[in-house]
């Protein structure tokens, strides 16, 4: 750092909710042009600090802050995003703020739409000028093409892939002309290895332009390859501020944890398995920004089976369309009977359970607390948590039950909370994927299809999440299909691994492949057509990998 002063400083901040210490004393300086990585497990204060920096309602809400923050050294105080967006700070928060049914470019331009006169407004006024469709296109698709991807800029939000409404935030946040700090949480979670590596060469070029970033991830070696300092949150207070060329990925996750971490479960060896207990054949998919169309395989009893792929290419559509949140059709067999679909109510009363992907939008009640979120699914379809009076005539939630239950998930699962009546919106994202699980785990599935669990959480989350999953299948005998888009991570926890392309199962494969094999099946080449023999094929078969 030179001795100009910084183009951002944050001095003492410090914040709790209702007693509760969640920042204390959080202090550092950003330059114009500098990648600032900030680190921290789930709940260590990442997203509260940057709440405060964004002018966020809810910081004003509780009380507001103390500490101060200064920019070109002067202090500023932010009563609301508009602010902090008329001061040049842009923020792309880890949950999509998008409205799905506007295209790219009507979200990009949001609130800076320009206008072109005519002959109404020539008579009536400035209010009656239209849009510029045509510029507004221009300006929007410039944004898009300096993130190096392409994408359709009339198309609708609810119809892309999960990558490509992650590029139209970040696009849109860049084009606003007075950017000068650019805040991004968790920017490429939902982004393939692929777009991570455009996304993350785009940013160091707005770096060079200048622009000041601050990177919030838990893929530590994207923010090893890519920032210039590293800032390490825990428990509140800022630990560690050190050169990202002067650190480790080895290092960085103990400064999070304050201990070593084993960064990936490893998988039973000599595991055997029941017959088939989920059967799939030709299933078809009717969801926005995902192909499926001709997908089958078969899960057998008590094993862990993973689906992996590319974005968009039909991983995410097969749980949503097997649990009927989207249209689906072809052929689900569960437990040797035809599971019908179209009904999201039939899969849950025949024991199959599911956590989303989409955590705020499918899987929470945010404004309620914890222990009505795990248990409310569980008293709907099961009828638990419920206690009859005069034979059934009247029925009382069982708060004391609801409570103890949700005491035990919160101590398995180390969901950082102040206690089971806080409301779900109030923690952070890895902790609230946390309830997410619980909520599953209540209703004791026979099969429980997991979809991106550890997307946007920590190394130390990561770790528990995946060491709960293997208890829950070795201890209850849960059959488990994890859907993610960390290769890895399924290659560390399950059995076998399907690969889908072009929304299809491409293959099915033994974890021990090499990661050639893997990379032929999400390019969609098949060993066949190389003269090796699938290994899918042989595990359908029956075989224990």
């Amino acid at each position: 750092m030179s001795n100009e002063t910084p183009l951002l400083r944050l001095e003492g901040v410090t914040k709790d909710f209702s007693g509760t210490v969640v920042l204390e004393n959080v202090s550092f300086d950003l330059a114009a042009g500098e990648i600032l990585g900030l680190v921290g497990e789930n709940g260590a204060g990442k997203t509260t600090l940057m709440s405060i920096l964004f002018g966020m309602p809810v910081i004003r809400e509780t009380g507001g802050y103390g500490g101060k923050i200064l920019v070109d050294g002067k202090e500023v105080s932010f009563s609301s995003p508009f602010d902090a967006l008329d001061a040049g700070i842009g923020m792309v928060h880890q949950e999509f703020s998008l409205i799905p049914g506007f295209t790219a470019v009507e979200n990009i331009m949001l609130n800076r739409e320009i206008s072109k006169p005519g002959i109404i407004s020539d008579v009536f006024g400035p209010r009656m000028r239209t849009l510029d469709r045509k510029t507004m296109k221009d300006r929007a698709q410039s944004a898009i093409s300096r993130l190096g991807i392409e994408i359709d800029p009339e198309m609708k939000i609810s119809e892309m892939p999960i990558g490509h409404k992650q590029f139209t935030e970040i696009a849109r946040e860049i084009d606003r002309e007075r950017v000068r700090i650019l805040v991004l949480d968790e920017p490429t979670a939902v982004l393939t290895e692929s777009e991570a590596e455009i996304l993350l060469a785009a940013v160091k070029k707005l770096a060079q332009t200048g622009i000041a970033v601050i990177f919030i991830s838990h893929r530590l070696h994207e923010i090893v390859n890519i920032c210039d300092r590293v800032l390490t949150l825990r428990d509140g207070k800022s630990v560690r501020d050190i050169p990202a060329s002067q650190t480790t990925i080895e290092d960085i996750a103990v400064s999070m944890v304050g201990r070593e971490v084993n960064t990936a479960a490893r998988r039973e060896a000599g595991r055997s398995f029941g017959e088939p207990i989920l059967s799939v054949d030709r299933l078809w998919v009717d969801m926005p920004g995902e192909i499926v169309r001709n997908a089958s395989f078969e899960v057998r009893q008590g094993e862990i089976f993973g689906i992996g792929g590319l974005a968009g290419q039909g991983k995410i559509g097969i749980p949503n369309g097997i649990m009927s949140l989207y249209p689906a059709g072809g052929s689900v067999m569960f437990k040797g009977k035809p599971l019908p679909l179209g009904n999201p109510r039939v899969p849950l009363l025949e024991g199959l359970a599911f956590v989303s992907e989409d955590r705020r939008g499918v899987g929470l009640l945010l404004d309620e607390t914890l222990e009505w979120n795990i248990a409310f699914t569980a008293m709907q379809t099961q009828g638990r948590f419920l206690k009859s009076w005069l034979g059934g005539l009247f029925t009382q939630r069982d708060e004391k039950a609801m409570k103890e239950l949700a005491d035990e998930y919160i101590k398995m699962l180390e969901i950082k909370c102040t206690g089971s009546f806080q409301a779900a919106k109030e923690l952070s994202g890895g902790n609230q994927q946390k309830v997410c699980l619980a909520k599953a785990f209540c209703l004791g599935p026979d099969l429980l299809f997991v979809s991106e669990p550890t997307r946007g959480i920590d190394i130390g989350a990561k770790s528990i999440v995946l060491d709960v999953l293997r208890r829950v299948n070795r201890d209850q005998g849960t059959t488990i299909v994890m859907v993610s888009s960390e290769l890895e991570e399924l290659r560390s926890i399950c059995d076998r691994v399907a690969i889908v392309s072009n929304g299809e199962i491409a293959g099915i494969l033994d974890p021990e492949s090499s990661q050639a094999d893997f990379a032929l099946y999400m390019a969609g080449i098949r060993h066949e057509q190389s003269g090796k023999e699938n290994p899918g094929n042989t595990a359908l078969e029956g075989r224990t990998p």
